[in-house]
């Protein structure tokens, strides 16, 4: 049998709330299993789907306590048209949108497994280690160290127009290595 939770924070006073959680265990305890078995085989055999029904049968039971009271003859009639009415209102809920396809193209993407990333960067690399020293210098600190012109010029103590134009010529060149390795630069 699933445990039941119990709506507590619908409650309206806490002395009809006690008589209405009594009502709901006598209820669950008197036609729980039956009311699951029920659900289970009009949903299929989907037991995880039937206690999601019955518990929401609890929760109406629970709202309805007052009208219903323990001793009426028409509790379990009425527990098994919620039941059923739920199952109902599932299905209709799952016609109205058409169950998802699978998109072959979807499965025939690829998952990035990093191999991409590592080529790339190692590509880069290398054709950083083919810029002049002064070129490769200034891309670090500027694309690389996010320092701006003022900072890259004053740690490497030259002026700030030649940190601009090394950084100019030096983006120029390294378009010109990735492209002769045949990386095309975005």
């Amino acid at each position: 049998m699933p445990y039941l939770l119990l709506p507590t924070d619908r409650a309206t006073k806490a002395d009809s709330t006690g008589a209405a959680e009594e009502f709901l265990r006598a209820v669950y305890d008197q036609h729980g299993a039956v009311l699951l078995r029920f659900a289970a085989r009009l949903l299929g055999g989907d037991w995880h789907r039937a206690e999601d029904v019955v518990q929401e049968v609890a929760i109406r039971a629970w709202q309805h306590a007052g009208e219903l009271g323990p001793d009426a003859a028409g509790v379990r009639p009425w527990l098994f048209t919620v039941v059923r009415n739920l199952v109902i209102d599932g299905h209709r809920a799952r016609q109205a949108r058409p169950p998802e396809a699978e998109d072959p193209d979807l499965t025939l993407l690829p998952v990035g497994d990093g191999v991409d990333l590592a080529l790339t960067t190692q590509v880069v690399v290398e054709a950083l280690r083919d810029l002049p020293h002064f070129q490769r210098e200034v891309l670090l600190h500027v694309h690389y160290m996010g320092r701006s012109v003022n900072q890259t010029a004053q740690v490497l103590g030259v002026p700030p127009g030649t940190v601009k134009s090394r950084t100019h010529y030096a983006a120029r060149a390294l378009r010109e290595a990735l492209q002769n390795r045949g990386l095309a630069a975005a």
